[in-house]
């Protein structure tokens, strides 16, 4: 996040990008590579100074079902197990989407035009 910060990617953004971060590496870990020690997270991000930050997390575990786990694109119980974590990153993020059998998460943010 440092780095983020420093190169001014997405200013004024970067705490949703590091809450949308959070999720997506805690998901790579928890649900992803099921806690195993021996499997890694790998991580990408490129970054347009002031202009956008693309962030790529990917696990080595099986992947998921998106579409179920999201279920009708509609808010998941508050209270379910799964589906909370992806709901924040598309709440944080411009665009999240799963590739690679879900094990592979892509998400971008956009700078804000401060010019109206």
């Amino acid at each position: 996040m440092r780095l983020i910060e420093g190169l001014q990617c997405v200013p004024g953004a970067e705490r949703d990008v590091e809450l949308a971060l959070l999720e997506a590496l805690s998901n790579a870990v928890l649900h992803g590579n099921q806690k195993d020690p021996e499997k890694k997270v790998h991580l990408r991000c490129r970054c347009g100074p002031g202009k956008e930050i693309s962030i790529v997390v990917t696990d080595q575990g099986k992947g998921f079902d998106f579409e179920k786990a999201v279920g009708n694109g509609l808010t998941p119980d508050p209270a379910a197990e799964r589906g909370r974590g992806i709901s924040l990153m598309k709440a944080y993020m411009d665009d999240v989407h799963f590739e690679r059998d879900g094990s592979e998460v892509h998400m971008r943010k956009r700078a804000r035009n401060s010019a109206h």
